[in-house]
């Protein structure tokens, strides 16, 4: 099992948010695009640009600085 941030995944990976560090405008912009604490991602992309995952059919790109403050436990 991986417990790390999710700029840690590598592509292809399955992962669920445990926590997101931040304040409330952190939580509110992540909560708009369908990420919340208990979801599931899969990263898409994260070499170049933005961190890009899916979630919940949908695809959404972070900055950087985001999702080293979204922490997840990596699914085997």
């Amino acid at each position: 099992m991986f417990n790390g941030s999710l700029n840690e995944l590598k592509p292809g990976e399955w992962a669920r948010i445990l926590t997101i560090e931040g304040g409330r405008g952190v939580r509110q912009k992540l909560l708009l695009r369908g990420i919340s604490e208990g979801s599931i991602v899969r990263m898409v992309s994260c070499y170049q640009g933005p961190i890009v995952v899916e979630v919940d059919r949908s695809i959404v790109a972070l900055g950087r600085g985001i999702a080293k403050k979204i922490k997840v436990i990596r699914g085997d």
